[in-house]
């Protein structure tokens, strides 16, 4: 039985061509919608139906909540799939879609903007018995004298962060005293700009964290399953450059603790769906930081070492239907790398669209390329940078790092400047071949290589 007959995919580039495929092997039919720079997205050209509903930016396509849910009713599609980024967790698409007599793939609205916002997420958690960085426990005032009071229990370093922050943007560092005051309110003026909410509250800096995150599914009959975890410490200004599953150093009984807090956590706020906790690791140590309530850019990671297909899991729950599997039923089977590869300068890092004069993907046993881009493609300069993503499976981490070598040698992108340079010394470094690093050592070893 189809759970849906026709999914809208409110997206574009390798997470929509994903999603399309996983709607083809459901036998789900697919509309694509797309701005006029993307009318010819590899996607766009598979889908059943395809819908242009907007010009480049973002705000006017992408983002055009309006013009998505009337694509959805001339198409008669039954539910949308928003992806990552975009619409994905924005509350107000998900309550539009069900208002408007579909289905929004993904958590309640409700949910969604629960997380959201980082104060009401970590003081749900903190009720859910999730650990936390301690901070402030709600918002900051405007008060200085309460601000540096909360600072000094806390401990110097703190760092003072929005509350709709997300994507590395919105918090700092602050080492002294002296600085608290000027760091809030150029961090209040930043969300203000970014995000369009200027709360922002305060938490402990932990100075040698790694980044992991506990991958969870829920149905809608109280049945919630956790997948393991993934390793994203390899981090440059806060955005993920390799993941990895699972976490290097995590033990079995770390990984089944945290593991049911997050299944309870789940329960307990009426979670559906694909979501993903994410923590900081220290001294053995587990910190919530936010819940990402979307499937996340390195779900390929879990889906190799749990044989799970994390999208179909979305559009089977969304759909009503119970998880086909029980937490026993999950099993961890070696280990994964993925990679982003980006249309970037490989020392600056600043974005370099351009054309694909010619492409091969890699490939081999275990390997896995998610990538929309063809031959004489032309990548624009008005989205993100990522332009796929190579994965690597192997029955240990040696052999998935040794397979991940070989791949990112093999893998041509003429035409492109692209970061596979910074991914063929990384996947060479030393501290990486170890494992556990933490989430300064990209910064750090960057700064090094300069």
């Amino acid at each position: 039985m189809r759970p849906f007959k026709k999914i809208l995919i409110a997206n574009r580039g390798e997470i929509a061509l994903r999603i399309l495929r996983a709607c083809q092997a459901m036998d789900i039919r697919t509309v694509a919608v797309h701005s006029t720079v993307d009318r010819n997205l590899k996607h766009v050209g598979m889908a059943d139906e395809s819908v242009c509903i907007g010009p480049a930016a973002a705000a006017q396509s992408y983002l055009n909540i309006p013009g998505i849910i009337a694509a959805m009713e001339v198409t008669d599609a039954e539910a949308v799939h928003p992806g990552y980024g975009f619409l994905a967790e924005n509350a107000d698409f998900a309550e539009r879609v069900e208002e408007s007599g579909f289905t929004f793939i993904g958590p309640r609205a409700e949910t969604i903007r629960l997380m959201g916002d980082k104060v009401s997420a970590i003081n749900a958690m903190r009720q859910a018995g999730v650990p936390c960085v301690p901070g402030s426990n709600g918002p900051l005032n405007d008060d200085p004298a309460r601000t540096r009071r909360l600072a000094d229990e806390i401990g110097f370093p703190v760092l003072v962060k929005a509350a709709a922050g997300g994507g590395g943007r919105g918090m700092r560092v602050v080492d002294k005293a002296e600085d608290l005051t000027r760091a809030v309110t150029l961090t209040r003026q930043e969300a203000q700009a970014a995000f369009g909410d200027a709360t922002v509250y305060m938490e402990k800096f932990l100075t040698n964290p790694r980044h992991v995150e506990i991958q969870v599914l829920a149905d809608q009959h109280g049945n919630v399953v956790h997948l393991g975890e993934r390793d994203c410490s390899m981090q440059r200004r806060h955005q993920k450059v390799i993941e990895e599953a699972p976490a290097p150093g995590i033990s079995e009984a770390q990984r089944e603790k945290i593991g049911k807090i997050c299944v309870d956590a789940c329960r307990r706020i009426g979670y559906l769906g694909a979501g993903t906790f994410e923590f900081l690791f220290e001294n053995d140590e587990f910190y919530f930081i936010e819940m990402n309530t979307r499937i996340q850019v390195e779900h390929p990671v879990t889906e190799c070492v749990t044989g799970l297909d994390l999208i179909r899991a979305q559009i089977m729950a969304a759909a009503g239907l119970p998880l086909p599997f029980a937490q026993d039923d999950v099993r961890i089977h070696g280990h994964a790398i993925e990679c982003r590869i980006n249309a970037e300068d490989p020392e600056s890092f600043m974005p370099r669209p351009g054309t694909v004069e010619a492409f091969h993907a890699p490939g081999g046993p275990g390997i896995r390329v998610d990538s929309h881009v063809y031959d004489g493609y032309q990548v624009p300069p008005n989205y993100d940078s990522m332009i796929g993503k190579l994965i690597a499976h192997g029955e240990d981490r040696e052999t998935a790092m040794a397979r991940m070598r070989v791949a990112l040698d093999e893998m041509v992108l003429r035409g492109l400047v692209t970061n596979i340079p910074v991914h063929q010394r990384l996947l060479r470094d030393s501290g990486f071949i170890q494992g556990g690093t933490n989430i300064h050592y990209l910064e750090k070893l960057l700064k090094g290589m300069g």
